[in-house]
């Protein structure tokens, strides 16, 4: 039978249709995505104040934008963040009326709905999110498949597109809170977008702490993970993100694999660097995890990690932050049923970006 009450409701259709980052230098950010995370280059953006390139990998729809008058968002944001992602873009089939239902919620409105004639989405809106990033509502024509934003025009691949990746859309995105923060963003993503608070964990690393929601929306398809840290703990790495962000924002992209481990040798030898994984987790991984000796053996080489849920397993990984601040950084997931972010991989991914951020530390005061 059809839900009537979820077909009503503008805001339960929504999915991620593409993600904006600010950046300083668009050419070297687009040859990074391009050469080490086999991105393609599908269109191309420019005004009198900013340039932009939209890229993308399986579902995955990138757009860079840098900007080239001190009147773009993207300047003042570049300067208080470094790079960083600005808006996570929602698509959804009627644009007008999910702003109107969200700002009835109690949503802050961003950009009120805009009608475009220029082949891209039909209409428009954003509203606030969590700390500098928004979320722009599109509404595109129902046979329209994966789009870019307004005023981007559409580039033609060149050549065959490297399939040795194997990425295929946006699984997650993590973000980090200010403390105290995230009870109340979790209300308002679950109260103004219609999210659902579906997965909570507390992470203790050695003497730091942090408490982590997962909200999601009513489609399924966009969850985002909101983390704060514990302020009765001792600092750790969201502090130190909150610190040289200047704020709260995206901390990481968990982009999902049909085969994380064949990811992780291709994006390697692209020049990806990864988190390293202690010896002993994989020493014991085997009595956690139904695993095959030769699975076992292939994440011992390549560092992802594994876990089981009641719905099935899940591996991921960590890339070492390459960002100036060291403040984000991505994550490679593959998942077989598994539903939840795997509690044992969650404190181990996070000791083993504690360990890198020390190994940093210790490499600076040289």
């Amino acid at each position: 039978m059809r839900d009537l009450s979820k077909a009503a409701d503008p805001l339960a259709d929504l999915s991620i249709d593409y993600v904006e980052m600010f950046v300083a230098d668009l050419a070297a950010a687009t040859s990074s995505w391009v050469d080490r995370y086999a991105f393609t280059v599908v269109g191309t953006s420019e005004s009198a104040e900013h340039r932009g390139t939209a890229l993308r990998h399986g579902q995955i729809t990138l757009v860079l934008t840098q900007a080239t008058s001190e009147q773009h968002p993207a300047s003042a944001y570049v300067l208080d963040h470094g790079d960083g992602i600005a808006d996570i873009a929602l698509r959804t089939a009627d644009a007008a009326a999910a702003f109107e239902a969200a700002l009835a919620r109690g949503a802050l409105p961003h950009r009120h709905p805009e009608r475009h004639t220029d082949g891209g989405p039909a209409v428009t809106a954003a509203v606030r999110g969590f700390g500098d990033t928004v979320h722009t509502l599109v509404q595109r024509d129902p046979d329209e498949g994966l789009g870019m934003p307004a005023g981007f025009t559409p580039v033609d691949p060149a050549g065959e597109q490297a399939d040795d990746v194997g990425l295929l859309e946006l699984d997650h995105i993590a973000v980090c809170l200010n403390g105290g923060d995230l009870a109340p963003m979790v209300d308002y993503y679950c109260r103004t977008l219609g999210f659902r608070d579906i997965f909570q964990e507390r992470i203790v690393v050695g003497a730091q702490a942090m408490e982590s929601t997962a909200v999601q929306s009513r489609s399924g398809t966009v969850t985002l993970t909101l983390i704060e840290p514990d302020t009765s703990a001792a600092s750790g790495q969201v502090d130190e993100f909150l610190k040289d962000h200047h704020g709260p924002g995206v901390q990481h992209l968990a982009f999902s694999a049909r085969d994380a481990v064949r990811s992780v040798r291709a994006l390697s030898a692209r020049g990806v660097t990864f988190l390293h994984t202690p010896s002993s987790y994989y020493d014991l991984l085997g009595r956690r995890v139904d695993l095959s000796a030769e699975r076992l053996e292939d994440l011992r080489a390549t560092n992802v990690l594994a876990a089981e849920d009641h719905d099935g397993q899940l591996f991921q990984i960590f890339t070492a932050s390459a960002h100036p601040r060291g403040t984000l950084f991505f994550e490679v997931i593959e998942r077989h049923g598994a539903a939840t972010f795997g509690s044992a991989n969650i404190k181990a991914l996070y000791e083993a970006v504690e360990l890198e951020r020390t190994r940093q530390r210790g490499f600076h005061q040289r």
